[in-house]
């Protein structure tokens, strides 16, 4: 399918380019590894360590070559394979640290920012190789400087495996002690899905090709720009200006998307139009919200405005595309927006009105930095509220806690880069130690029986 912009097009889109931070944020190649299967780890590596530079060995000089052609900066190019618990199954060694380390050595061979993939599925209960993955997890994630890894503990078919919320929130405490770094390349989720683009939480879904392009779209200055012109009018004038910006922005992703498939030989797989923001002044979700009326982002008011904001972002983009996939709404990461960090530190954010937004944005607590001090049961009990509010209302939600070690509530924990910085957020003083011991699952909710 051809795709033309008109010159209007053109010339809008190069001002959102020059002047209001839009991107694409991430060209991500999805490569299946279910043929890099060997009872042996050490031969297991390799053929993981080959595909991955067969297959992506032109995704950086051909995304440079669409930049440069087109004018249109792709901030990053990314890796995702299959979950590597399911890769790794046959393998008879208990450490999967060598399949992590070929993986991140592939990173850097071809040239990209981050990897996904360390992955499992374990929402309804555990395999072998899922146990040996999660356990692998800390020194995987340490030795490493690209690798990301994901588990998925829930999902509304099948409830929430409680045996996995807390192997996990000691898995978290266990990476921390090693790398807060480390963390931050973790997420926990409830109904994962196969195709998202963004790190960390990439991973490439069994039902989905051989290899694929998914292009990840961020536009936050954009739409904040365009809001401008709003001020003073209806609440349904303001939906309709996220909407039509959203519509753009997705057609810029389309576009690239489609030049990516048909230079790399790989098809086309969906344009995730995400608001993710980052440290940049201007590249803020939390200054979108203000301008739609609210005195600081966390305020009252905060969840509607950001539904509001996720449903409009959503409109525009499944007009403009047909095949709009992955997340695609809006982000919440505290350390990655400079307006959430001020309402942070202001103390008008604070982690129980982050929840409520996760009710109604695209995924969860994501990039927040917890005192060092925190323990494992207080991490898993976290989880499971977030698992829980994916559950319930059937959409993806997860979780990216950083405990940054030897620090406090008010202090600030630096990541760099895109990652940003993180104020250190308070958390509440009651145990769920016993709630987390209980194990088992939490049944799926009445509304899972659809068929």
């Amino acid at each position: 399918m051809s795709y033309l912009m008109n010159s209007s097009e053109i010339l809008q889109t190069i001002e959102m380019i020059d002047q209001q931070h839009l991107d694409v944020r991430t060209v991500t190649m999805g490569i299946s590894l279910q043929d890099c299967a060997s009872e042996s780890v050490k031969r297991c590596s390799e053929k993981v360590y080959d595909k991955i530079c067969r297959k992506a060995e032109q995704l950086v000089p051909v995304c440079t070559t669409i930049e440069q052609e087109f004018g249109i900066p792709i901030v990053n190019k990314r890796v995702a394979v299959t979950p590597v618990s399911l890769v790794a199954a046959s393998c008879c060694e208990e450490d999967y640290v060598p399949i992590a380390l070929a993986m991140d050595r592939a990173a850097k061979s071809v040239g990209i920012n981050f990897i996904g993939g360390f992955s499992a599925l374990a929402q309804k209960g555990f395999t072998e190789s899922d146990i040996r993955l999660i356990h692998s997890m800390p020194q995987a994630l340490t030795e490493t400087e690209m690798l990301c890894g994901s588990v998925n503990v829930g999902s509304t078919r099948a409830g929430i495996n409680m045996d996995a919320v807390r192997l996990m929130g000691q898995t978290i405490r266990n990476t921390a002690d090693l790398s807060p770094i480390g963390c931050a390349k973790l997420v926990v989720f409830c109904n994962a899905v196969e195709d998202n683009p963004f790190m960390a939480g990439a991973f490439h879904g069994v039902g989905e090709p051989e290899c694929v392009i998914n292009v990840g779209v961020s536009g936050p200055g954009v739409v904040a720009h365009a809001l401008k012109s709003c001020r003073g009018e209806k609440i349904d004038l303001v939906a309709e200006t996220i909407k039509k910006t959203a519509f753009k922005i997705t057609r810029m992703g389309q576009l690239v998307a489609q030049e990516a498939s048909h230079r790399l030989h790989v098809p086309f797989g969906v344009v995730d139009l995400s608001l993710a923001p980052t440290p940049a002044i201007g590249d803020s979700v939390a200054e979108i919200l203000e301008l739609i009326g609210l005195e600081r982002c966390g305020t009252h008011g905060t969840t509607a405005a950001l539904a509001l904001l996720n449903d409009a972002v959503k409109k525009g983009g499944i007009m403009a595309s047909g095949h709009v996939g992955g997340l695609s709404g809006a982000f919440i990461p505290v350390s990655e927006d400079a307006g959430m960090i001020r309402a942070a530190e202001e103390g008008v954010l604070t982690i129980d009105k982050l929840e409520a937004m996760t009710c109604v944005c695209s995924v969860g607590l994501d990039m927040i930095a917890v005192p060092g001090d925190t323990d494992a049961d207080t991490i898993s009990a976290i989880i499971a509220d977030e698992a829980a509010i994916g559950m319930i209302n059937n959409k993806t939600t997860a979780v990216r806690l950083i405990p940054a070690v030897g620090t406090a509530p008010g202090e600030r924990i630096e990541f760099g880069g895109l990652l940003g910085s993180a104020p250190v957020m308070p958390l509440h003083t009651g145990s769920a130690a016993e709630f987390i011991s209980r194990g088992g699952r939490i049944p799926a909710p009445v509304h899972s029986m659809r068929n």
